[in-house]
């Protein structure tokens, strides 16, 4: 792992997904702040999309200076929406949904043709993105994670695990996001 953040280093904002909640970021949160990083995770109502992504802009809000959004499955699509926040440097998908403008999770994964990547995404184009495929992941099949984050222009990463990748693998996790900080740092430094 990086050892450990410049001055300006952008804050790690953590947003989960949906049927959970945000402690299953607490091995991700350690690490990062054992690293030296600011961050925090947003508890998210998830109620609708439209709660979780005012929720996770006032979590942006009360930050000062640049921030990194990372989303988990369906907290890839909070993370898209509120990625247009001025503040936003970054976006970081983790196993997760990224929609394009007018695209929802459930136009994503209806009647995909068959053999298709589901879901194609396409999160804010001004904004860097990283993307960790889990490629044991059932929920969203790993082909799919590639296609997307390819089609993204992410810079990728693979690590084995499961959908909860975030919880199971928090190291291979942490690492994608300090590689985002430590290059949107130097980007602006």
């Amino acid at each position: 792992m990086a050892s450990g953040p410049e001055q300006g280093t952008p804050t790690v904002v953590l947003v989960h997904g949906g049927f959970v909640d945000g402690s299953g970021w607490e091995g991700v949160y350690t690490i990062l702040k054992k690293d030296g990083y600011s961050a925090s995770i947003v508890q998210n109502p998830t109620i609708s999309l439209a709660d979780d992504v005012a929720t996770t802009r006032r979590a942006i809000d009360a930050i000062d200076g640049p921030v990194i959004l990372v989303g988990h499955s369906y907290g890839g699509v909070v993370v898209t929406e509120a990625g247009n926040h001025p503040k936003v440097a970054a976006l970081v998908y983790i196993a997760a949904f990224a929609p394009d403008t007018g695209e929802s999770v459930s136009t994503l994964i209806k009647d995909p043709p068959p053999g298709a990547p589901v879901p194609p995404i396409l999160p804010p184009q001004d904004k860097p993105s990283w993307y960790l495929v889990a490629t044991d992941d059932k929920m969203i099949p790993p082909p799919a994670q590639r296609f997307m984050s390819k089609r993204a222009g992410s810079t990728v990463i693979e690590a084995p695990g499961s959908h909860a990748i975030y919880v199971s693998q928090p190291d291979a996790v942490a690492t994608l996001i300090e590689m985002a900080a430590n290059e949107i740092t130097a980007a602006v430094s």
